[in-house]
């Protein structure tokens, strides 16, 4: 079984993966076969939505869903060499949740641009079964 500390670290690290094979090792590493991780977006989507009678939510499940949707923020943020992620607190666990933040930062000054939530939720084995992500500023 995997530490908090280190889940946490392997969690950010898997954002920051350039390699795609590498990349989904680590996504078949982290979570279960059928996890799945849902993410709120950042406020002004969540406004956008609201304006229309919709409550926004991004939903993927299971390995294949999961590794688009790390290439695809890694492909947003990490790919041009301006930002990366690394966690920004440390974790708290009880029984099977874990819970932690994170940062994107300023590949040139560490600047903080955006900070998330992650309330995961893993099983025995310490693996990934569902992972919730929240923005909580950009």
């Amino acid at each position: 079984m995997t530490t908090t500390n280190d889940l946490c670290d392997r969690y950010v690290a898997v954002w920051n993966e350039a390699d795609p094979t590498e990349r989904r090792a680590q996504v078949a590493a982290l979570w279960t076969p059928d996890a799945e991780h849902l993410l709120v977006p950042p406020e002004e989507v969540r406004d956008s939505a609201a304006g229309m009678a919709m409550h926004p939510l991004f939903e993927v499940r299971g390995h294949q869903e999961l590794e688009r949707r790390v290439a695809d923020a890694y492909g947003r943020f990490v790919a041009s060499g301006e930002y990366g992620f690394r966690r920004h607190d440390d974790p708290d666990r009880l029984r099977d949740m874990v819970k932690f933040r994170w940062a994107m930062v300023s590949a040139t000054d560490a600047a903080v641009a955006a900070v998330g939530l992650e309330i995961l939720l893993v099983d025995a084995e310490g693996r990934i079964r569902t992972d919730y992500q929240f923005i909580e500023r950009s």
